[in-house]
């Protein structure tokens, strides 16, 4: 049995990465998917590869905070219904160590990590609830907010409110029968951990060294616990954040 059957998703980041990984595993087991990042070509990628039938693209910057009414009210008019699955996968980082960030470089990974996964959320949220529908929301975090490593101030910090808000998101829409939960992916095979400067000290071997599993992941299995805990099997899981590291 499909895990998501009949089910309308909302991914953000979608162009590549978890993002991909994760509108992937949300088609199989049955869900509707709408595609969304700046990034059109690598959206228009990812369409592609889905399975199944009427999936969507949009072009959309979730630092463009105003704009997340807007895709919400053209996904609700094109397919008469709010989504009932959003996985905010929209993410950024840099490497810059204590006395090195700059309150621009801050602000830019707090806007994207934290307040765009916030007013996508609320975005639609606002619109299942006017609909007087039930949803999930599933939040990526990272295993950095667990112990802090260098030179990922700013993301660590973003990533901690991403936790903090699932939590309060989660109390807040519980009257409403949607759930949020967050996952804390380890080190993941993605564009983004590739671009590591190599000034950077830990590596993937490095990295590795610290977990029970001795490899690195990859997005997939991220993608299937977002699944998951989007789906109804995951009823019962509300306010919480879950480790999907290899044992970090």
């Amino acid at each position: 049995m499909e895990l998501v059957k009949g089910s309308l998703a909302l991914v953000t980041g979608a162009s590549s990465g978890i993002g991909r990984a994760t509108c992937q595993a949300l088609a199989k087991e049955g869900a509707t998917v709408v595609v969304t990042c700046i990034d059109e070509a690598g959206t228009n990628e990812t369409l592609k590869l889905l399975p199944g039938s009427g999936h969507s693209v949009y072009k959309y910057d979730v630092t463009d905070f105003k704009s997340a009414p807007e895709l919400l009210k053209a996904i609700v008019q094109k397919y008469n219904r709010p989504p009932n699955i959003l996985v905010n996968c929209a993410g950024i980082i840099h490497f810059h160590s204590t006395l090195e960030e700059t309150p621009e470089t801050f602000q830019q990974i707090i806007d994207v990590n934290l307040k765009g996964t916030f007013f996508t959320s609320q975005a639609v949220c606002k619109e299942l609830v006017a609909a007087k529908l039930p949803g999930a929301i599933v939040n990526i975090s990272s295993v950095v907010v667990l112990r802090g490593i260098e030179n990922v101030i700013a993301y660590t910090a973003s990533k901690a409110g991403v936790d903090g808000i699932t939590k309060c998101m989660a109390k807040d829409m519980s009257q409403y029968n949607i759930r949020v939960n967050s996952i804390l992916p380890g080190w993941i095979e993605t564009r983004m951990t590739s671009e590591k400067p190599e000034e950077v000290s830990y590596t993937p071997e490095t990295w590795t060294l610290l977990l029970a599993t001795k490899r690195t992941g990859q997005p997939q299995e991220i993608a299937e616990v977002a699944t998951f805990l989007a789906s109804d099997r995951a009823s019962y899981i509300n306010g919480t954040s879950i480790n999907v590291s290899g044992g970090y």
